[in-house]
């Protein structure tokens, strides 16, 4: 089994061959949101609800993650901006892979905006992450989004399709992307890419849809979930993370999560 490999058992279920990621790299883009003030309490209560990793840039491995409870994988994101910039679309590098190795890291991470202005550099610092990836056998995820002026509907699947399939060719191990809205369409979007997908939760949204999502994503052909604001913001993060892995790690219903969410079954 290769270096690559065991990382990758860090952040994927070996049994389902699937993962819920908590990203909380929102800290960078958007500072000290809900949720995220006290990332050690925050990475301990999604622990304990049962996902298998936590993104964010070096200050949640300094300060929130592995101080006590639970273990949980540890993916660092090494690309970002913030909401202020003059372009928040434009993401650069922040962090590197060897530095990520030195602080323990399981995998990490580069955010690309397909279509952005600054799509070229952003897409040269993907092939180059990835190489060094390859190198130091160390997983990488890529957050593929369709943004930008000729983009009119970030989760059209053509764009969709396009941009985890364009992380795919370029090396990444596994593909963040947005839900297209129905599993068939977004079927496409899985059956097109070669690595595993995950979709993203976007805006926080009430629990009913959150789960509703992830049903579809799965029965789409995801490999599970990356979703922040809607478990991280969560009034009982742990309990939603829990009723997240019913649908994820288990293949039960959304209804079957979002009872057990409101308390009515174990």
């Amino acid at each position: 089994m290769s270096g690559k490999q065991i990382r990758l058992e860090r952040i994927i279920n070996r049994d389902t061959g699937t993962t819920i990621i908590v990203p909380m790299d929102h800290g960078v883009s958007n500072g000290p949101i809900e949720g995220l003030v006290d990332l050690e309490r925050s990475v301990n209560l999604v622990a304990e609800g049962g996902a298998n990793a936590v993104l964010g840039h070096v200050g949640l491995a300094l300060h929130g993650h592995r101080k006590r409870g639970r273990d949980i994988g540890l993916i660092l994101h090494l690309s970002g901006s913030t909401s202020i910039a003059p372009d928040p679309n434009e993401k650069v590098l922040v962090n590197s892979v060897t530095n990520a190795l030195r602080m323990g890291a399981d995998a990490v991470s580069v955010h690309i905006n397909i279509g952005a202005d600054s799509e070229a550099r952003m897409l040269q610092d993907l092939g180059t992450i990835a190489v060094e990836c390859m190198a130091w056998g160390m997983p990488l995820l890529a957050m593929m989004y369709p943004r930008g002026r000729k983009i009119i509907d970030e989760k059209g699947v053509e764009h969709v399709k396009l941009a985890a399939r364009v992380a795919s060719e370029l090396g990444a191990d596994i593909v963040k992307t947005p839900y297209t809205g129905d599993p068939d369409s977004f079927r496409e979007v899985t059956r097109g890419c070669h690595v595993p997908v995950v979709v993203a939760g976007g805006s926080k949204t009430d629990d009913a849809s959150t789960l509703a999502l992830i049903e579809g994503a799965m029965q789409g052909g995801a490999a599970g979930i990356s979703i922040g604001r809607n478990a991280f913001q969560h009034p009982a993060p742990a309990r939603f993370v829990r009723a997240a892995a019913m649908i994820v790690h288990e293949g039960r219903s959304a209804d079957e999560a979002l009872e057990f969410l409101k308390g009515g079954v174990t």
